[in-house]
């Protein structure tokens, strides 16, 4: 039941268009189950079963009260006129029962549609809102697996789970009351042999929550393998690993054909072995029954209702183990897609946070030392600084000294484990992220670019005028090679930029930058991909965009540091040198070792 409602719950949105359905579903479920005694009149009339002469019953027998009205009617209107009435009553029927068929859906449409709308948004808005930590461990498959199979499972549980509540619920107790009513016996009779058989199908289906979870988490394992394929081309082709991929590929397609298979033969066994043990009960029903008949315990009539009556009991009771199937697939995708909707996100604005504009004095570093979520050492440790504002902060070392960590600490991107980060002497978690976040630039190794135009990209996140965003190419040196493309600014640039050289990328992101004006700039090794050509000229861009801006610029090569104010190197996430080029040139240490190798990793 806690399932059940977690999966109505998702209806709130939309109770008009859900209570509308269950009005619907209900209607079409009494004109379902009335649709069956009207036969009988029509039986009676046409194997002339009426008595000719009507004679008032002295009991509450149904039939015999239908039987002396019918005798009346046919008495005053003749037989083919009341058939006629009979057989319009049942076209009647059948047509308002399709009617809130019809209805049932059209007013489940926008609330099924709707939840999935729901859903996607939210988990849109969830994925954008989480900090980058939460990737570091998830699988981008995993995540666009339940962004869309996930959500589609929710929906047809959603429906079913309507189904099985206000539609089929209804149609099989007023069915079973008609049979009841007819003969009690046999519908006792009936539903032992009915009981025997859904127990054989349980069993049947009774693996497929748990197989199904695993189908999805296959899916998730082929869409991750897909997107890293797909996105590691060049290195693929480079490295002549295509048969490395496909085998990789291949042992998980195989080992997900051979479970889907298991999956699919256990769910579709349940059809024809339903359909056999369905039909083996009606053949039993119908011995049964005629035996009845040649009793005289039974009109013939009315057992054909009977029989009517429980065909109309087989359809809902199908629909609810099914349903039943479907839910528990719903419910291990909703487990899946809670999971991430209820992720909490640690990095959040105070509710008295600060509304920072710009920097007006210094950034300090107080005693800063940060640990990765599951990770047992410090990637940063005990690290000090005082920046003044206006100066150019260049941070040296090798790979994993904690270069990068150190300037994704500073908009926020993660939080420190210890100390404190301050911008003017405010600690940055006291203030508003969205604030901190503007006043920082940030350029990256990899251009970070979307399949859209160059004037969309120059402007992410923002409203400029054309002017301003070619003013802002030109600084970057990019309105030179924008003016010659087929639709200048309105060149679509492909997914990811990739229809652009790497210069021209980081040129574009560059201009980015420069149109959002930040009074700090984050450049993490910006050139370090590029020729020598296109690392002139994003050089040549990037100092005018640090001009008169506070710069924190992580580079490995020579040329983008020497003329910082103050050189950073790290090691082991310490710091262990500080000081100008000229410097730190003098002194004997790591800093003059990477000067001398002309290589900074």
């Amino acid at each position: 039941m806690e399932g059940l409602w977690r999966l109505l719950s998702r209806i709130k949105h939309y109770k008009k268009s859900f209570i509308l359905s269950i009005i619907s579903n209900i209607l079409l479920s009494v004109f379902t189950v009335v649709s069956v005694p009207l036969l009988i009149p029509f039986f009676s009339i046409l194997f002339d079963r009426v008595p000719a002469q009507p004679v008032m019953p002295s009991g509450r027998d149904f039939s015999e009260w239908l039987k002396y009205y019918m005798s009346d009617l046919i008495l005053k209107f003749g037989k083919e006129e009341v058939l006629l009435w009979v057989c319009l009553s049942i076209v009647i029927v059948i047509f308002l029962k399709n009617l809130f068929r019809y209805s049932s859906l059209y007013f489940m449409a926008p609330l099924r549609f709707g939840i999935i709308y729901d859903l996607r948004k939210q988990m849109f808005n969830k994925f954008l809102e989480l900090p980058l930590s939460f990737y570091s461990n998830e699988r981008k498959g995993a995540l666009m697996s339940s962004m869309t199979l996930d959500v589609q499972e929710v929906e047809w549980s959603i429906l079913n789970v309507i189904e099985a509540i206000f539609k089929s619920p209804f149609i099989i107790v007023g069915s079973v009351f008609l049979m009841i009513y007819i003969n009690a016996g046999l519908t006792l009779f009936v539903f032992i042999l009915v009981i025997i058989a859904g127990l054989i199908i349980g069993k049947i289906v009774s693996t497929l929550k748990k197989e199904s979870g695993e189908v999805q988490e296959m899916v998730a394992n082929l869409s991750s393998h897909l997107e890293e394929t797909i996105g590691g081309l060049r290195v693929i082709k480079g490295f002549n690993a295509e048969d490395y991929q496909k085998a990789k590929f291949e042992k998980e397609n195989i080992s997900f054909r051979n479970l889907l298979t298991k999956v699919v033969n256990r769910r579709d066994s349940a059809s024809p072995a339903s359909e056999f043990l369905g039909v083996s009960v009606v053949a039993v029903l119908l011995w049964y029954g005629s035996h009845l008949v040649f009793k005289n315990e039974l009109q013939p009539d009315t057992f054909f209702a009977f029989v009517l009556a429980f065909y109309q009991v087989i359809e809902p009771a199908k629909s609810l183990a099914s349903a039943y199937v479907s839910i528990q697939k719903g419910l291990a995708a909703l487990d899946r897609i809670e999971r991430i909707v209820e992720t909490q996100n640690e990095i959040i604005s105070k509710p008295d946070a600060i509304q920072k504009n710009t920097i007006n004095d210094s950034i300090i570093f107080e005693n800063v030392s940060f640990r990765y979520k599951d990770n047992t050492y410090n990637v940063l440790n005990h690290v000090s600084v005082n920046i003044a504002k206006g100066q150019i902060v260049a941070l040296v070392g090798s790979s994993g000294a904690g270069k990068s960590t150190f300037v994704d600490l500073l908009p926020r991107f993660y939080d420190v484990t210890e100390g404190s980060i301050k911008i003017d002497n405010i600690d940055i978690r006291d203030i508003s992220v969205t604030k901190l976040r503007e006043l920082f630039g940030i350029v990256t190794q990899d251009a970070i670019l979307f399949h859209d135009t160059i004037a969309r990209n120059i402007s992410f996140g923002g409203n400029y005028t054309a002017e301003e965003i070619k003013q802002a190419a030109i600084i970057a040196n990019a309105h030179e090679f924008i003016e010659v493309l087929p639709e200048g600014y309105n060149t679509s640039i492909g997914d990811r930029g990739l229809k652009l050289s790497g210069g021209q990328r980081q040129r574009l992101t560059i201009a980015r930058a420069v149109l959002r004006n930040p009074p700090i700039l984050i450049l993490d090794e910006a050139t370090s991909a590029l020729d020598s050509e296109s690392e002139r000229l994003v050089q040549d861009a990037l100092h005018k965009l640090m001009k008169n801006r506070t710069s924190f610029v992580v580079a490995h090569r020579l040329t983008t540091i020497q003329q910082a104010d103050i050189i950073l190197v790290l090691e082991n996430g310490a710091i262990v040198q500080s000081g100008k080029h000229h410097e730190l040139l003098q002194l004997e240490g790591p800093y003059k070792k990477f000067v001398e190798m002309q290589s900074f990793a």
